[in-house]
């Protein structure tokens, strides 16, 4: 996708992003997105457009790390039920309980009878989230073999994106067969019409993050809120304040004036 179609229609989407938001937060409407699929697939890119210019106290994103040893003996679902919104909230899952469906059966941090419960619990949840109101959308982000390691060794390369490169994205290379034959069987028992799965082609980046954008967009039923005009007012005249000496405060250094 040429660059400057790609630039104007993303902040196109990302002013009705905008208007979603407004929507969400004055409908008390809840939303939660799920960003799944292969590392290195873009996930954190379009998670970056689409919260960009919206109120972090609205649009929040949950990433959570691996579960504790107190939280290994929680109900599986426990720990995301606490991040899900509020009225008024959107929630983007980057990555979520689906770690059970792939990285956790895949490198044997479940056992098999945990993941054949999830593939059982996982649709009752899902469909308890969408019957409370909860607006469910579940994305999963595919990449080719080829690209993912080009990607893979972009980020080795580069020492601004290495720490975006863990063992766990190096061990994916080899267990390529095993994530996909995972994915496909987690595909089978959770693509419900409650909730289905959305799949994004994601070799071509911004593609990949105009689809899904434009795609979430024509998903929920949002509507432009009438925004309340305001209206500066003039500034007051100055009463006698006195700035306290520059010399009483520290600053922090000038260091944009040493460069050329």
């Amino acid at each position: 996708m040429k660059k400057k179609v790609y630039e104007k229609e993303l902040v196109r989407l990302q002013g009705e992003l905008v208007k979603l938001q407004e929507w969400v937060r004055v409908e008390g409407a809840r939303v939660v997105v799920v960003f799944e699929g292969r590392d290195a697939a873009g996930k954190g890119g379009v998670i970056k457009r689409v919260r960009e210019y919206l109120n972090p106290r609205i649009a929040r994103v949950v990433a959570l790390p691996a579960p504790s040893d107190r939280e290994r003996t929680k109900w599986y679902f426990q720990r995301y039920v606490e991040h899900l919104p509020a009225a008024g909230e959107i929630v983007l899952f980057d990555r979520s309980w689906y770690n059970r469906a792939g990285v956790e059966r895949v490198m044997n941090f479940c056992t098999r009878e945990e993941y054949i419960r999830f593939y059982r619990e996982c649709p009752i949840f899902e469909r308890l989230l969408v019957d409370d109101g909860i607006l469910l959308r579940k994305y999963w982000f595919s990449v080719s073999d080829e690209e993912q390691e080009r990607r893979f060794r972009s980020r080795l390369e580069d020492p601004m994106r290495r720490w975006k490169l863990s063992p766990m994205d190096v061990e994916s290379i080899n267990r390529w067969e095993d994530y996909s034959r995972a994915k496909d069987d987690m595909m089978m028992h959770t693509d419900i019409p409650e909730a289905p799965w959305n799949v994004v082609e994601s070799d071509d980046k911004r593609s990949a993050r105009i689809n899904m954008i434009a795609h979430l967009l024509s998903t929920l039923p949002y509507t432009e809120v009438a925004q309340s005009s305001i209206e500066l007012p003039p500034r007051p005249a100055a009463e006698g304040y006195e700035r306290p000496p520059r010399d009483m405060q520290a600053y922090v250094p000038d260091h944009a004036s040493t460069l050329g």
